[in-house]
């Protein structure tokens, strides 16, 4: 069972969200506006956020910029605002997914399924051991899937929860060319247009985070994690 905060104004929609999450045994947190959202994020209780973009009281994205500025909790946004620049600002912001209204509660409730479980146990579905020590020429990077741990030359770095499934699977398959289609589908199990883009934002903000070359373009494949790995982490 997890924790999930729910910011919508539709009381409708809230109200039927939250009861197909309960259903498959969820706690809800509800918000009809920003206004608690933040505190609530802070207190660190919840596995999981759904947001709104349109609310009576603020801007879902900003609420989302916020959000990642303390904290790391999947997020999914589930808005009317379906336009391709719309749903690329959102992965740009830090989103895991983004579900288009009108929707299905079912398909919501199975996404938010497997949003949890590439999260809580993201090894699950790559090929190799990406847990270890890893070297690139002067840097070293501590990569833990076990405790969702990465060190880039001891200084702990923040992901999002879409940068790291992506991380774990490029290293998991290190010195191998890995597609965009193949990254759409290992780590978030979906395809739109335009999503091949989003894949190119979160592979910059890994780089950002990152630094160096460890994950390097190899144009009209794909991308390659560069690394050498070492050992286990103790």
């Amino acid at each position: 069972m997890a924790c999930i905060i729910l910011v919508e104004d539709n009381t409708l929609i809230r109200e039927a969200v939250s009861g197909y999450l309960q259903l498959d045994n969820h706690q809800t947190i509800e918000f009809g506006t920003t206004d608690g959202v933040m505190e609530t994020i802070e207190r660190n209780v919840a596995d999981l956020v759904i947001l709104d973009v349109m609310l009576p009281d603020g801007n879902g994205f900003s609420l989302a910029k916020s959000i990642r500025n303390v904290s790391d909790i999947p997020l999914i946004f589930l808005t009317a605002k379906d336009s391709e620049s719309d749903r690329i600002l959102g992965f740009e912001l830090g989103a895991d997914d983004y579900i288009c209204k009108p929707f299905s509660a079912k398909e919501l409730v199975l996404r938010v399924q497997a949003l949890l479980r590439r999260t809580g146990s993201v090894q699950d579905t790559t090929t190799g051991k990406p847990s270890g020590r890893w070297t690139l020429e002067n840097s070293t990077a501590l990569l833990d899937t076990a405790r969702h741990l990465l060190e880039i030359d001891g200084t702990a770095v923040s992901l999002t929860g879409a940068e790291w499934k992506i991380l774990v699977y490029l290293a998991a398959n290190c010195g191998q060319v890995v597609s965009r289609e193949q990254i759409l589908s290992e780590c978030f199990n979906y395809f739109f247009e335009g999503s091949e883009r989003t894949v190119d934002t979160h592979i910059a903000n890994l780089r950002s985070k990152l630094g160096g070359g460890w994950i390097v373009t190899v144009r009209g494949f794909g991308y390659k994690f560069q690394g050498q790995h070492q050992q286990d982490p103790a």
